[in-house]
């Protein structure tokens, strides 16, 4: 047994150490050759860690005349990280430790930062004092923009580049369909798009989530918006219709992913038509792939009234090894230099050497008729874009958890019962009885959601998964009797 369990070790010690040993050797990779070390937490891509940390190496080299290791940790995405970030800071609280080894998080969504901060992990930022000016009224980087935070008052996150999820979409995929394209998140609930639909899974994502809770509010402030004289029964009535786009949505999918870059590339590959996606990847996507003719084979839109820009933010951990170093980083990424980097097209002055990021830099400043001239996305400035609205915390803030968890239950767990039915009521003609059975979501009505739904956010773990085991036994009785209506109205009419 001993024998055994010693090989077992070893096989999993092999797995944890194989991304290490394929990592490819560049200017930041030589760690025994470098003077200085900077270890950062990130969700991001390859390309753009390649990228900042070959600037950053230089940036480095410029300024201190020392060469620097960056070492970069990627666990996956945001749902990863924090459960490496709590099993860590959990360690290192049992041994008596401040640290946790790592200096830098780096990307991610404007909540999983709010968390970190909450719970003590993350330190105030030198940037604040050191360069006030980005801050000050009217300065290169506001507070907050469409009601999204791009820092908070305790200083200790700071946004770099801005997200906005919206739809990618193949032209020609819709074309068969004879679907026109789409503009807004409630064309993606047209039955025509029945299992053609790419989605992403929101309790692997903290952006994926506030995609899915931004498209919520934009239903509610539409409701609020035709009748404002009846604030709370308009409210409740746009939570219900938020929801109910959800199910139409989810009824369409082909599946929910966990990987963000997977949806732009089955929708270029025509895997499917049309899917939710984060604007670096679909504008990547759309760039790559295009058809033999010249055509473009994936189109990024931000859906109308349906979303905001947030922030992609940058901190320094509590205890960091490195932390003189850390707060430098954070510095640099603020600079112009580094704001070019998000957006520049490959080999221009201050751009990435390898590949296009395809991100919108945070800096207002950088937003000039040259420098957009040398980008990828010439004649985008996301400043003066109309199309957003302003994201109102009140409204759905303390709802994000139950919302991501309810998702997860009424549409993931339950997604072969609610394709089954969505399919049988397409073929009866989406009868009125069966369409207002499968749209019952009064199982969580605004009143119950508005400040969190108690068993979903409580800490009891075995509380948590009753209910949701209750709830997601609902809504498949729900699919289920809906089908058996759509099937005898088929029945009858044939």
């Amino acid at each position: 047994m001993k024998r055994r369990a010693l090989i077992i070790f070893a096989l999993l010690a092999a797995i944890v150490a194989l991304p290490t040993l394929l990592r490819r050797e560049t200017a930041t990779s030589k760690a025994s050759r470098a003077d200085d070390r900077l270890v950062i937490l990130t969700p991001h891509n390859e390309s753009i860690r390649q990228e900042f940390g070959e600037a950053f190496a230089a940036w480095w080299k410029n300024s201190t005349g020392r060469t620097i290791h960056v070492d970069w940790r990627s666990p996956g995405g945001s749902s990863e990280i924090r459960m490496v970030l709590d099993a860590a800071f959990k360690a290192a609280e049992e041994t008596g430790r401040e640290g946790i080894g790592i200096d830098v998080f780096f990307g991610g969504g404007e909540p999983d930062f709010a968390g970190q901060a909450k719970k003590g992990r993350l330190v105030p930022l030198r940037v604040f004092t050191s360069q006030p000016e980005l801050f000050a009224k009217g300065g290169p980087i506001p507070e907050t923009f469409t009601g999204e935070r791009y820092y908070p008052a305790d200083r200790t996150w700071v946004g770099t580049c801005m997200s906005q999820f919206g739809i990618c979409y193949n032209p020609q995929y819709l074309d068969r369909l004879h679907l026109p394209s789409p503009e807004s998140w409630r064309d993606l609930g047209h039955p025509g798009y029945a299992g053609t639909l790419a989605l992403a899974d929101p309790t692997k994502s903290g952006s994926v989530a506030r995609a899915f809770e931004l498209l919520v509010q934009g239903e509610m402030l539409k409701a609020l918006e035709a009748d404002p004289q009846n604030r709370d029964d308009a409210l409740a009535l746009g939570w219900t219709k938020g929801l109910q786009l959800i199910q139409r949505m989810a009824a369409n999918a082909r599946y929910f992913t966990d990987s963000a870059s997977k949806i732009p590339q089955d929708v270029g590959q025509g895997n499917a038509a049309a899917g939710m996606c984060i604007d670096f990847y679909g504008r990547s996507f759309a760039h790559d792939l295009s058809s033999a003719d010249g055509k473009p084979r994936v189109v990024w839109i931000a859906p109308e009234g349906g979303t905001t820009l947030s922030a992609d933010p940058v901190a320094v951990l509590k205890g960091a090894p490195n932390s003189e170093i850390a707060q430098r980083f954070v510095e640099f990424c603020l600079t112009r230099e580094a704001q070019q980097l998000w957006f520049a097209l490959p080999g221009t002055e201050h751009g990435p050497k390898l590949r296009a990021l395809h991100r919108t830099p945070i800096r207002r400043d950088v937003y000039t008729p040259e420098i957009l001239a040398q980008s990828t996305m010439p004649g985008i400035n996301p400043y003066e874009d109309a199309g957003n609205f302003t994201y109102q915390r009140e409204l759905t803030g303390a709802a994000f958890n139950t919302l991501r968890q309810l998702v997860k239950v009424m549409c993931i767990d339950s997604h072969e019962e609610m394709k089954s039915a969505w399919h049988a009521m397409i073929d009866a003609d989406m009868p009125d009885d069966a369409l207002a059975v499968f749209s019952d979501v009064s199982i969580i009505p605004h009143s119950v959601a508005a400040k969190g739904d108690p068993a979903f956010d409580g800490s009891d773990p075995l509380q948590t998964a009753a209910h949701a085991e209750r709830i997601g036994e609902w809504f498949r009785a729900n699919y289920r009797k809906a089908e058996a209506l759509a099937k005898a109205k088929s029945a009858i009419g044939h």
